[in-house]
This record gives structure tokens, C-alpha cells and sequence, in this order.
């Protein structure tokens, strides 16, 4: 059975083709391998640092320091090492010597083994201390013939033309088997309204300050947190039944607080806190009545009263 190898999980697009078609069958198989590093790879294509290290070494040898600025500190110390454990380099006063003629770069040579799949436990400890490989998974194809397996595929059809129909082609024509499952391409989604994008900025600034947002989706309010608590009077025109949508069921609640009510009903009728009041008899079953919240100032009554009755209440610092 012919096999392919791929270095990514998905299969390839002619595999992938060739099996939606059914000319082929594919099995994947996975296997971990030891890779080249980037650097290993440059050492495979040019040869490792000990050896070069070895190259640029006169007969008369070299100093260390010429060494390291030709090299470079951390190259010089790797090679160094790998060459005196190769017996390659010896040390008299601060002057580096060549103990052999010509090298042999087995490391080069190891490594385009492994490059080549080949697999050398032994040495791979080495490799893995010098940070030369690295552990990954790779993907074989497994290939077989499939039941429609041809030599040359031939171009399905997908739509019939106006040249079809007056030609008389279509019916020679092989289509392509239409894939329902197929996702439709992206719809452009719309984008933000400006106001909008105002309304958000100008939100997170508050939010940002330590602001706390109340809670506007109860909307369904009594009239006495959407009037009476702001102190509009129970006769003015805005509470009409042409300006103001009124509950048939629940037509009224009883859930008002006591306390609070009468005060709001004693302002209402004869003033306080520097008013003088509407002068009028205020009436509980007007208060009572249920009603579509006509705006969000009425959230900022029922929060301000929960907060009062709060015992320790302080803004967020």
C-alpha cells in the first residue's frame, strides 16, 4: 500500500479531493519522530561548530580571545567543548592547538540521518542535551484504491449552462454529487451605530469610575414609583390613559412601602422639604395602579429609596 507523509494533521487537499471523489481511501497514521531544531538543520546543510571551530585553527594555533570574537562567546564555548571531548583541540597558556590534521563531522553526518527518518536511539540523548531535536508527531497517509479509482479523473460538472441546453450536452454531462451539508460562505454581519458606539464609550467612562448600572428591565412599574414618588401630581395630563399604557391584569399592586408612601402623599398634598405641596386629596388606589414604565427615572426612585434604607450607605471609591 502507497503512502504519503504529511507534517500537519488535517489531510492534504489532493488527498482530500481524491477521497471526496472516492478514487482513493485514506487512513491516517500517527507517529511521534525526533525532528531537527533550525539550528540542527543549519548544521546538517554546513557542517557543525567544533568542526569549524577545528578549520579556522592555524598550525601555530589561535588565542582564545581571537577565537571568541570570531565566533562569538556562546559558540565558542559549544564548539570548544564538543571538540576537546573529540580529542580534536588541546590548551597551552591561553593558546587553542589543533591535535589532528582532518575531521570527520559525524555530527553532521547523524544528523542528516535523522533529517531521513532514520531512527538512532543511542545517540539521541546527545542530540536532546545539545537541543539539536525535538519530539513530534507525524502524520503518514495510508492510500488504497477506492470503488471509483481511475488513472485520469475526469471534471465533473457542477451547473448546467445555456450552451448545454442548446446544444443538448446536458445529457451526456457528469455532475457532481451536491453536498447539502456544505456551509453557505459568511454573511457580512452589520456594524455598530455610531450613536451607539457614543453610548458605549460615555457608559464605560461611569463604569470605569466605580458607577454601578441599575436594573432597567422590570417593566411593568405602579404608578407610584413612574409619578407619584417623582412627584407628579395624580391630575396632570401625562397620566391620562391616552398618554400612558394601564394593566388590565394585574391592574394594581400592593407591594408599596408604608412609610414612604406617606410621606410622598403628605408632600403631595400640603408640601415639605421647602415645597408647598399641589393642595389636593392624593389618592392610594391612583398610586396602586399598574401601569408600562414610561421612563427609566422611575428605576432611579425605587434605587435611591433602597439605598436610604440601607444602614451604612457610601458611593464605590
Amino acid at each position: 500500500t502507497p503512502t504519503a507523509r504529511s507534517p500537519t494533521r488535517a489531510p492534504s487537499p489532493p488527498i482530500k479531493r481524491l477521497r471526496a471523489f472516492h478514487i482513493i481511501e485514506s487512513t491516517d497514521i500517527t507517529r511521534e519522530a525526533w525532528v531537527l531544531t533550525d539550528e540542527a538543520k543549519g548544521y546538517a546543510a554546513g557542517g557543525s561548530r567544533e568542526v569549524h571551530l577545528v578549520a579556522a585553527i592555524p598550525p601555530e594555533g589561535a588565542s582564545r580571545a581571537a577565537l571568541k570574537e570570531e565566533f562569538g562567546d556562546v559558540v565558542f564555548d559549544i564548539a570548544r567543548k564538543a571538540a576537546a571531548k573529540n580529542k580534536w583541540i588541546r590548551f597551552e597558556r591561553g593558546i587553542v592547538l589543533r591535535t589532528v590534521e582532518d575531521t570527520t563531522d559525524e555530527m553532521q553526518e547523524l544528523l542528516k540521518r535523522v533529517e531521513n527518518g532514520e531512527v538512532v536511539p543511542d545517540l539521541i540523548k546527545e542530540l536532546k542535551r545539545r537541543k539539536l531535536v525535538t519530539k513530534e508527531k507525524v502524520i503518514w497517509y495510508s492510500l488504497k484504491k477506492g470503488p471509483e479509482f481511475v488513472v485520469k479523473r475526469k471534471t465533473l460538472a457542477t451547473d448546467v449552462t445555456r450552451e448545454h441546453l442548446k446544444s443538448g450536452d446536458w445529457k451526456d454531462l457528469e455532475f457532481k454529487d451536491y453536498n447539502y451539508e456544505a456551509q453557505g460562505q459568511p454573511i457580512a454581519i452589520g456594524y455598530s451605530q455610531p450613536l451607539l458606539e457614543v453610548r458605549e464609550a460615555i457608559q464605560n467612562i461611569f463604569l470605569e469610575m466605580g458607577f454601578s448600572e441599575m436594573p432597567t428591565n422590570m417593566f411593568v412599574e405602579s404608578s407610584f414609583w413612574n409619578f407619584d414618588a417623582l412627584f407628579q401630581p395624580q391630575q396632570h395630563p401625562a397620566r391620562d390613559s391616552h398618554d400612558t399604557f394601564f394593566l388590565k391584569a394585574p391592574a394594581t399592586t400592593t407591594q408599596l412601602p408604608d412609610d414612604y408612601l406617606e410621606k410622598v402623599k403628605q408632600v403631595h398634598q400640603s408640601g415639605g422639604y421647602g415645597s408647598k405641596g399641589y393642595g389636593y386629596d392624593w389618592k392610594r388606589d391612583e398610586a396602586e395602579k399598574n401601569l408600562l414604565r414610561t421612563h427609566t427615572t422611575a428605576v432611579s426612585a425605587r434605587m435611591l429609596y433602597k439605598l436610604a434604607q440601607e444602614e451604612h450607605f457610601a458611593p464605590n471609591s
